[in-house]
């Protein structure tokens, strides 16, 4: 079983318009909703390709009602989701269909409470016994130490359990310092930790600050990955036009299916390229058409770097 942590759940919801205008009203042609929040969109692309995968973190409230509602009937997906007494928050994607541009509207979510926060902390103890590798994704909600996910890692390792962390902030600064099997921070992440904004010496720097390995998400560029074993650059065959709500989860499924698998490391980035690419070609978050997948993985690229600072 793989385990993805989403300490901040969402209820995800899409609107479509023809042309997204500031200060005008608009007609929405189509609304989806889908459960979110970063692990929540990892589960969902692993349990496509076919992996049995847990959840948990929190949930709570009416639209945290609904959330597990909708995560009941995605097969391959079980809920071990910690209720607590606040409100699951709710993203709003509005996605211009003229240009494919998506403007994103996230809420806080709950407070967590002292006694919510030892509950989760003893049923994430209890899952990782039946774990072969998890992934915390994601922001922290209010009332979550900021040094969680640190603590999160060290207990993780403790088991044995390889751990792959994608967040950003002061949560990944203390989280990096816990030694991570893997870093996936986007550019502005890895800028942020880092203050370089040249993407290959960030994600060296980033390694050394603790994680084994850093894979950071360039947007249309693809991956670049700083490993034990080498340095790579991966890219998709073609700049995709699309949604890219969620293709970074996309990709963070791809590195921890092939870290399950025990694939090298190209091979790893390029499974990541190949479902972040689709991922942007589908209509939202957490979700692939497997023979764009297909498609993808036999035309993505992955090119050896110089490892030298």
């Amino acid at each position: 079983m793989i385990l993805t942590v989403t300490l901040n759940t969402a209820l995800d919801i899409t609107y479509r318009v023809t042309s997204l205008r500031p200060h005008a009203e608009h007609r929405v042609s189509e609304v989806v909703e889908r459960p979110g929040g970063k692990g929540v969109n990892v589960a969902r692309v692993l349990a496509a390709l076919g992996y049995a995968v847990t959840v948990t973190g929190f949930t709570g409230g009416p639209t945290g009602q609904v959330l597990r509602e909708r995560l009941a009937s995605a097969p391959g997906i079980t809920d071990a989701l910690v209720p607590v007494a606040g409100a699951t928050r709710r993203t709003v994607a509005v996605v211009d269909q003229l240009t494919g541009d998506t403007t994103q509207l996230n809420e806080p979510g709950p407070h967590i409470g002292a006694a919510e926060w030892a509950a989760f902390l003893r049923a994430y103890d209890t899952l990782l016994a039946d774990a072969q590798a998890v992934a915390l994704c994601g922001s922290l909600p209010p009332g979550v130490p900021v040094g969680a996910y640190a603590g999160l890692i060290r207990v993780a390792r403790s088991a044995g359990v390889p751990v792959l962390l994608d967040t950003g902030g002061e949560p990944l600064r203390r989280g990096i310092a816990a030694r991570p099997d893997i870093v996936k921070p986007n550019a502005a992440e890895l800028a942020e930790l880092t203050g370089s904004h040249e993407p290959a010496r960030a994600t060296r720097d980033a390694r050394r600050r603790g994680a084994q390995s850093v894979v950071a998400s360039l947007g249309p560029d693809g991956l670049l990955a700083a490993t034990p074993e080498g340095h790579w650059r991966a890219a998709p065959p073609s700049r995709l036009r699309g949604n890219p709500t969620g293709a970074g989860d996309a990709a963070v499924a791809g590195l921890l299916s092939g870290l399950v698998d025990g694939l090298p490391w190209p091979a790893r980035l390029t499974r990541a390229t190949a479902l972040s690419a689709a991922a942007v070609l589908a209509p939202t978050a957490g979700e692939f058409d497997p023979a764009d997948y297909e498609r993808l993985l036999e035309r993505a690229t992955v090119t050896a770097e110089e490892s030298a600072a």
